[in-house]
């Protein structure tokens, strides 16, 4: 009678011993996948990414805008899927214009990558346009990327921000990488009109004392080449460049043949190459706040950073755009829209009203 007991009894001690290992090798698994989460740095797999809450909205959206909305009723759904109708059409019409205006298709190099930021907590991309808040994104992806070392992106110095290697370029990866990343992550963009960010450029760049650099390097060279008679002191220094001669430069075709343009000035699309990376989320410049929000609440980090306001006072407005076209004449400001004609293509923007085209 007492050899069944024993039996039962060793039986039961084996089944004990075998889910207490089940429990063990899954504890070891788990902490294994957390431990090589850590080092790899890969997205959380509970966190839908961006891209896949992006589609998904972009289903749905429909039905929410199904009836007119009116003021009276707008609601934080309401107003999201207004923007996110918004968003989807600009990428209709970008892909539109790529199909319109680009015949030949190539493969991207990793100079084309350059501009492309990478966040793989978040699963983001960003191409980033000089002169359409760049340095603010900067900031926010430093923020996003850097483990709890910032909170408040404008604790970050600007130049801190443009500092090489502070932030990842998809360029930095092996191609099978890269390959993942263009496929699985949410690739943002944000643009400006044009002529707007060209005289922000100018500015920023030429009228400023203290970007000796810009004069150094661009400036004594523009005078020496676009203005007759110059004065030596202009020739050493290159700091009092006339937008005029600004725009001699560009459209100069010894220009480009001598060297690529500078990141400021150079079109959006040789930057960013919207027609052969497909773009998500096309932003703009004059929608920056809701755009910029929109943007982090596909990642989920809405709650962890705010996009900085910006300042109204400084900005490059239209109206002063204007004024600065008033002493270019209608042969050369043809010539600069025809050098930025792509720009205003893809991203639909308006020929400006002040140009004198024909």
């Amino acid at each position: 009678m007492m050899k069944p007991k024993v039996g039962r009894m060793f039986l039961a001690t084996c089944v004990g011993s075998f889910f207490i290992l089940i429990l063990y090798f899954q504890n070891n698994s788990r902490s294994g996948t957390m431990q090589l989460s850590a080092r790899t740095r890969l997205p959380s797999k509970t966190r839908r990414s961006p891209l896949q809450t992006l589609y998904d909205g972009d289903q749905c959206q429909f039905f929410m805008l199904a009836e007119p909305i009116s003021p009276l009723r707008s609601s934080p759904q309401t107003d999201q899927a207004a923007v996110q109708a918004t968003l989807q059409g600009r990428r209709e019409l970008l892909e539109a214009a790529c199909r319109s205006h680009t015949r030949k298709r190539r493969v991207l190099t990793p100079e084309d990558l350059r501009h492309l930021v990478v966040d793989d907590e978040h699963s983001l991309l960003y191409c980033y346009v000089p002169k359409v808040a760049c340095t603010n994104w900067k900031r926010v992806m430093m923020v996003l990327t850097g483990d709890g070392r910032y909170h408040d992106p404008m604790a970050i110095p600007a130049n801190e921000a443009h500092v090489a290697g502070r932030l990842r370029s998809l360029a930095d990866y092996p191609p099978p990488e890269i390959n993942r990343r263009l496929r699985s992550y949410l690739k943002f963009i944000f643009v400006r009109e044009p002529f707007e960010r060209l005289v922000s450029a100018y500015r920023n760049k030429f009228t400023r004392s203290y970007n000796t650099a810009f004069h150094k390097r661009y400036g004594t060279r523009i005078i020496r080449r676009h203005r007759a008679d110059p004065q030596p002191e202009a020739l050493e220094r290159g700091n009092d460049v006339a937008f005029e001669e600004f725009v001699y430069y560009l459209v100069d075709p010894r220009t480009q043949r001598e060297e690529p343009f500078n990141e400021h000035w150079e079109r959006v699309h040789s930057l960013c190459h919207p027609c052969l990376i497909h773009y998500d989320v096309v932003g703009k410049y004059e929608t920056l706040a809701q755009d910029a929000h929109y943007v982090l609440k596909l990642a989920g980090a809405d709650r962890e950073v705010q996009f900085p306001a910006i300042s109204k006072s400084t900005r490059t407005t239209g109206d002063m755009t204007a004024k600065f076209f008033n002493n270019i004449s209608p042969f050369y400001q043809r010539k600069l829209y025809n050098l930025y004609r792509m720009d205003f293509l893809l991203f639909n923007y308006s020929v400006p009203a002040y140009l004198k085209l024909r």
